[in-house]
């Protein structure tokens, strides 16, 4: 079948780039505002008791714990003065008539409370709740901080509060982003010419890269009208995008090279080319794909949007590896070897190019010394791969809160403000929401019975405040309004200011929060159920993507090579692997080692979605460069060589490929960690460690010497399985050797 595509692609390789470039205009023109439509929200499970709560304040008692809190700080005297009170109950006023807000109280308008005052008493707090979705309230946020924010007579006012906050980690991450990718991109391309040779040549990966991400902005544009998608997939859009269309045109045009070498005309080699790194590319694909669509299973749209992206990506990336690149090299012919800038510097130095003869490169030496040694080699390497990965086992994880920001932050500084010199965490409340029950002892019995749990500072609600199982204020003017609706209550649980709601301890007390015994069915929400709600939903799902990636992967290079051994230890190696990595990034990122240097503020947390993402693309990489690797081993194999000879040559032909690769793609990654946002860090010092890491110590170390270790066991299956292999395999060499038919070829 391949064989018949790439003839009809030579044979009308110009419709092939005229449908091409139409393709491309027509996928950005509608595609190319897609960043408008999509959302900065998915975090939560929608299903969960948290979200629940979190919609029935909204609906039912518009109304809800402050997402918007105001620091307002007396630049003379105390918040008692007569000039800051006035000062204070004003903006109270103007916060409470801005649009979107349910509501707002303030230490002046509630008749001077504590829990609102700083220890000091130059500080007092204005709390407020947005309302609307979270593309909603992140709007809200940025039309309303301008008036808000900066000096308002005798006092200075500072936001923060989870809208506040997450709008700046969103403003912040964009910002860095573009950033990083003004530093990846000019480095990627200065670096594509000198792997790839030419100007002509590097310039192909550019091309299929452009389509792929054109393309895959199209079907998020497609996408958003029937589901929510996030807007930090068009990260993974451009990064993956030009990722994977280096990795396969340096698959494709190397394999173009080499059979040119062999003596084949530039449109033979195209042929060639797809029928053997074509075969190698969809099957690459196939396991890249099936790992990020591996995140469907979750229910928190922000990791569904990731495969959505991912596997349209992926899908666009092959396709334009397979059709548009060989129409390209179709076109170029030899001349894709045009304006050899490699050639040049290595001319200035007075060396000329060379291709190793079979038998004397350097990855060719490497497997071969391995392969003498496998059993002590491997052994070493595991072991620090263990070790690696030992830190793992201690793992936390969280939420991301204001500490992800730099201290210099306005809202994280804020935040800081909180908790050093509040002896409540106003803005870290706890919804208990109660859709039917109004009874007023039943009320005021709850309220004291959830004020006696350890850390939780004050309980508001319908019938007054309660601190320690009693009573120490009477009911406000405002409490009917907010704590009440035709049919149910609700009561704001504030915890103590040290505890941080995205932490072990912001969990423990959600979990005693439910234990208490209510009089009526209740659902419990806020920032710290929401942590609690959504670790459950996702761990729920996890063994369910590690089995659909793991199958796949299995049932993938089962059809491609034939062995029952190979896609096993394929699993096994990247699992390692990733296990090593993650266990650098808890050493690194929750125990706080290298915070210095990195400039982060450790939590003694990580992210819950970023290794989940980390995961899903890494090892969709992995197995990409292990594809690429077993491909040309299995060639070797199948044409007589031993074991150990294709295990060399496999790795001879594709070891400069795969580190190139590996090597451009983690200069992507790695400008990820000039973030200033911490898990964009994690996110992109792990790939680039687990790209790093895969393509060195498990592809040029680990694959050898297990190769060597297992013999001619590697291409060994059960009878049953040889059987459904010799029916419906494919192998990557069906055809080499049958005569490309040239006669029927030509160009138009």
């Amino acid at each position: 079948m391949l064989r018949r595509l790439a003839t009809a692609i030579v044979r009308h390789r110009r419709a092939v780039l005229a449908g091409a470039l139409l393709a491309l205009i027509a996928s950005f023109a509608y595609g190319g505002q897609v960043s408008t439509r999509l959302n900065n929200g998915g975090f939560a499970d929608p299903s969960s008791p948290s979200s629940k709560a979190q919609d029935i304040l909204d609906s039912k008692f518009h109304a809800g714990d402050p997402n918007l809190v105001l620091v307002v700080t007396a630049t003379a005297g105390t918040v008692n003065s007569p000039d800051v009170a006035a000062e204070g109950r004003a903006l109270t006023a103007q916060v409470a008539a801005l649009q979107g807000i349910d509501g707002a109280e303030s230490y002046w308008s509630l008749g001077n409370v504590p829990p609102l005052r700083s220890t000091d008493g130059t500080k007092a707090l204005i709390l407020a709740h947005l309302t609307g979705s979270d593309d909603q309230v992140n709007t809200r946020v940025h039309q309303i901080e301008p008036a808000l924010i900066g000096r308002h007579g005798p006092v200075q006012v500072a936001v923060t509060g989870q809208a506040a906050v997450f709008r700046q980690v969103g403003d912040t991450i964009r910002g860095d982003l573009a950033k990083a990718e003004g530093i990846a991109v000019p480095i990627t391309l200065v670096l594509l010419v000198f792997v790839f040779g030419s100007v002509v040549a590097a310039a192909l990966p550019l091309a299929v890269g452009a389509l792929a991400v054109g393309g895959t902005f199209a079907a998020l544009m497609a996408l958003v009208s029937v589901t929510k998608v996030s807007i930090f997939s068009l990260n993974l859009t451009t990064a993956l995008g030009l990722g994977l269309a280096i990795d396969y045109s340096l698959f494709v045009v190397n394999r173009y090279r080499e059979e040119l070498r062999n003596g084949l005309s530039p449109d033979a080699a195209v042929i060639r080319s797809v029928e053997t790194a074509g075969r190698t590319v969809l099957f690459s694909a196939a396991t890249v794909g099936a790992s990020l669509a591996a995140l469907l299973v979750f229910p928190l749209y922000f990791l569904r949007s990731f495969a959505y992206a991912g596997v349209a990506v992926v899908i666009i990336a092959a396709t334009g590896a397979v059709v548009v690149l060989p129409a390209l090299l179709a076109v170029f012919g030899r001349k894709v070897d045009a304006l050899d800038v490699r050639a040049a510097v290595l001319h200035r130095f007075g060396r000329e190019p060379h291709v190793p003869e079979v038998g004397e490169g350097f990855w060719h030496r490497l497997a071969t010394g391995v392969m003498r040694r496998p059993l002590p080699i491997a052994t070493a390497i595991i072991a620090v791969l263990l070790v690696l990965g030992a830190p793992f086992l201690g793992v936390h994880f969280g939420q991301p809160d204001a500490r992800v920001l730099p201290p210099s932050a306005s809202t994280r500084a804020a935040s800081d403000v909180l908790q050093a010199d509040f002896a409540s965490g106003e803005a870290n409340a706890i919804s208990v929401v109660a859709p039917v029950g109004k009874s007023v002892t039943s009320i005021t019995s709850y309220a004291e019975s959830l004020s006696r749990v350890a850390a939780v500072a004050r309980v508001d609600a319908l019938t007054g405040s309660f601190i320690d199982g009693r009573q120490v204020a009477s009911p406000t003017p405002s409490a009917n309004g907010r704590f009440t609706n035709p049919t149910g209550t609700w009561l704001s649980v504030v915890p103590v200011a040290s505890l941080q709601p995205q932490s072990p301890a912001g969990e423990h007390l959600v979990h005693l929060i439910r234990a208490v015994p209510a009089p009526w069915p209740v659902l419990v929400g806020g920032s710290s159920a929401q942590l609690v709600d959504a670790k459950a939903a996702i761990f729920a799902k996890v063994p369910w993507a590690l089995a659909i990636v793991a199958l796949v992967t299995f049932v993938t290079l089962f059809m491609m090579f034939g062995s029952l051994l190979v896609p096993i230890k394929a699993v096994v190696l990247n699992l390692l692997s990733l296990t090593a990595t993650f266990g650098a990034m808890v050493w690194v990122f929750q125990s706080g080692h290298g915070a210095g240097l990195l400039h982060f503020t450790p939590t003694g947390t990580l992210d819950t979605t970023t290794p989940i993402l980390m995961f899903c693309i890494a090892f969709g990489l992995s197995m990409d460069y292990e594809v690429f690797l077993l491909s040309r081993i299995k060639e070797e194999h199948d044409r007589g060589a031993s074991t150990e000879a294709s295990v060399a040559i496999g790795l001879e032909r594709t070891g400069r490929i795969v580190t190139a690769a590996a090597a451009l793609l983690a200069i992507v990654f790695i400008s990820f960690a000039t973030s200033s946002v911490t898990f964009i860090k994690l996110f992109g010092l792990g790939l680039t460690l687990a790209v790093l890491m895969d393509a060195t110590l498990i592809r040029g170390i680990l694959v050898p010497a297990f190769m060597r270790l297992m013999g001619d066991a590697n291409w060994w299956a059960p009878a049953p399985m040889r059987r459904i292999y010799n029916r419906w395999g494919i192998s990557e060499h069906d055809g080499h050797d049958m005569p490309v038919d040239l006669d029927s070829v030509g160009a138009r």
